[in-house]
């Protein structure tokens, strides 16, 4: 992976899926891991909270890239795996 390697630390929780807008239901962006983006090309890799923002990381075989970032003063909504 080009050198890039992501590690989730057991204090962090897994996110699976966050939302960005104040309106969840009818404005807000979605975004879930393992969604398919850019036209199919990539998809969402992780979803990682990095000191005061969400950054989106997406995958193409072996090419990963930091594709967005949300800054947390933007109304978020989180979903979490539970893994039991």
């Amino acid at each position: 992976m080009y050198g890039l390697k992501l590690e989730v630390t057991l204090y962090k929780m897994d996110i699976r899926k966050i939302s960005i807008g104040s309106d969840y239901k009818s404005n807000a962006m979605h975004y879930i891991v393992g969604q398919n983006v850019l036209g199919g090309s990539y998809h969402i890799l992780h979803i990682l909270y990095d000191f005061d923002s969400y950054k989106i990381w997406i995958i193409k075989g072996d090419e990963v890239v930091l594709w967005k970032e949300f800054k947390n003063t933007l109304p978020i909504s989180l979903e979490y795996n539970i893994n039991f």
